[in-house]
């Protein structure tokens, strides 16, 4: 299958999500990967793992870019060798890549019930607006543990734990954006989130400014 989705959130900023339904050998006819991803596609035992990686290469391709552009650094946050900001997901059959201007973080969820008995985790300051809200429980523990986790991919420092030092502020299910807060110590950073759902999946974008 093509390409699932192209958004622009700005000038500067722009997703791209593929749903993942080719095989393996697809992917590995239309992109070429230089020998170290070689080796970690190689070291993958999940072949759903595989086409994850793989498809997150296609999508380089529709910005543009090859495998070749890009690199990891120490934490295993990935950067682009010219100076652009990116940030990478894959859940299961969807993946996708944001590309800005700007720092930026990207993930994508599948919704399912297990959230509900992980919140506690990761639901710290949320609880006081999603006390005694049932409906759409689901739904929104998944985008705030989306944008939480696109937080974490964005600031990339060891050490930051989900429940205390991310914030989601309140937003309701018509509405598909939010303000987040990163809190350390004496730092509080402010950032936009925009988050949506597709065929089951939710999925949060955070960039600095839109």
């Amino acid at each position: 299958m093509p390409l699932y989705k192209s958004i622009a959130l700005n000038s500067q900023t722009i997703v791209k999500i593929w749903n993942i339904s080719e095989p393996k050998d697809f992917f590995c006819d239309h992109i070429v990967l230089k020998p170290e991803s070689l080796e970690r596609l190689n070291g993958m035992k999940s072949e759903l793992h595989q086409r994850g990686f793989l498809s997150v290469r296609m999508l380089l391709v529709e910005f543009g870019y090859t495998d070749e552009d890009l690199v990891y650094d120490s934490f295993g946050k990935p950067h682009l060798k010219d100076g652009k900001y990116i940030s990478i997901t894959h859940s299961y059959t969807f993946s996708a890549v944001v590309i800005s201007s700007k720092a930026v973080g990207v993930d994508i969820e599948k919704q399912r019930e297990k959230i509900i008995k992980i919140a506690p985790k990761f639901i710290g300051y949320e609880a006081v607006y999603l006390k005694g809200d049932s409906s759409n429980l689901i739904q929104k523990l998944t985008w705030i543990w989306c944008i939480k986790e696109s937080l974490y991919k964005l600031f990339a420092t060891p050490g930051m734990v989900f429940k205390t030092h991310f914030l989601v502020l309140p937003f309701d299910s018509e509405s598909n954006n939010t303000t987040a807060w990163i809190v350390q110590d004496v730092q509080k950073l402010k950032y936009n989130a925009i988050f949506m759902e597709f065929e089951g999946f939710g999925c949060a974008i955070v960039v600095s400014n839109f």
